[in-house]
């Protein structure tokens, strides 16, 4: 790609591993307010990831606001694990939403891509993740540093995919579609969005599962970044 001038990452589940930090809280709530079991931390966990996914799939299609998800997401994973107590979902969740963010599990080869990246584009971050916790994450992370913009849909009021959210994005960054790519690892806001205002796209896809898609590229590793930029 040598005509990109500019490189626009996802956060989460693309730099940030969202799913061992939070695994790594989520564990430490088990264990400090549940029964402690092997099996009952693993259905603790796949109960988070259920409820947390169902909450965030209507946020990106714009059904729920951000407190529905604070409010709501521990009183749903305690009364699947069979546990009807709201005062503990509330002290939860306030923990939950102080120590997550601030957890610094990184995607296997970020620094390496990101000190590459740094030498040759502008990076910015492009975010449907709320702006109150985004900071957090990349200072603690120490990954700050890597970016000119980080740009949240809630500091917005548009969310990836939507065109609308993308153009303020080059405004912002005084960029356009034909120098731009997109990074990230969700088809239904990254890819679809980047594809909503013609810009290429990379699917990062660490799963390796199949899926159909329409981005220019697609890697399974971040380091395989080196192989297209």
């Amino acid at each position: 790609m040598v005509d990109i001038k500019v490189i626009f990452f996802d956060l989460d589940h693309t730099l940030w591993d969202y799913d061992s930090n939070s695994v790594e809280v989520l564990s430490e709530i088990y264990k400090q307010h549940l029964p402690e079991s092997e099996n009952g931390l693993s259905d603790f966990l796949t109960n988070f990831t259920k409820v947390n996914e169902a909450l965030w799939n209507k946020y990106n299609k714009g059904l729920i606001d951000k407190e529905v998800i604070r409010k709501s997401r521990f009183v749903e994973v305690l009364e699947r694990s069979g546990v009807d107590d709201q005062l503990l979902a509330e002290h939860i969740s306030e923990y939950y939403l102080f120590e997550c963010p601030r957890k610094t599990h990184l995607m296997p080869g970020t620094i390496e891509v990101l000190e590459y990246v740094k030498q040759k584009y502008d990076a910015h971050i492009l975010t449907n993740g709320f702006s109150d916790v985004q900071e957090i994450k990349l200072n603690n992370a120490g990954i700050a540093k890597y970016f000119d913009k980080v740009i949240t849909s809630e500091s917005i009021g548009h969310k990836k995919p939507s065109r609308e959210f993308f153009n303020y994005a080059f405004e912002a960054t005084g960029s356009n579609y034909k120098e731009a790519v997109m990074i990230g690892d969700n088809l239904k806001t990254d890819i679809l969005g980047a594809r909503n205002v013609d810009m290429r796209s990379i699917y990062f896809n660490p799963s390796g599962y199949a899926k159909p898609h329409k981005a220019t590229h697609e890697i399974n590793e971040l380091v395989e970044l080196f192989n297209i930029l």
